[in-house]
């Protein structure tokens, strides 16, 4: 089994701001369809109203991000699947949900995790 990241960026979602209780009842069938399935790791959506620190290894807080990854928000669903073509699948039910289209990134291999 490989852990699949699906994630949407904040801004994909376009859709009436009346729509969204509909588009939360769905996403969130669907996240309980993953758990009921057994593949649910994790998932969420980044709380946008905090902002991001970077701490390093002597424990300083730096506000800020690295540059290539300012834009992180969202929602995420981490998947432990069979497959790439599963995770595809699921992909495309999480898309159905939030209207808007799925990334999908594979976790590297780690047996400790």
């Amino acid at each position: 089994m490989t852990k699949y990241l699906i994630s949407f960026p904040s801004s994909a979602m376009v859709f009436p701001v009346e729509d969204l209780p509909a588009v939360s009842a769905a996403a969130h069938a669907v996240m309980q369809e993953a758990k009921d399935a057994g593949v649910w790791v994790f998932g969420g959506g980044i709380d946008e109203s905090v902002p991001p620190v970077m701490v390093d290894g002597a424990g300083t807080v730096i506000e800020g991000t690295y540059p290539q990854t300012r834009q992180i928000d969202g929602g995420y669903a981490v998947l432990d699947l069979p497959s790439r073509e599963a995770a595809l699948e699921w992909a495309a039910r999480f898309a159905g949900s939030c209207r808007c289209a799925q990334e999908v990134r594979a976790f590297q291999d780690d047996p400790l995790s």
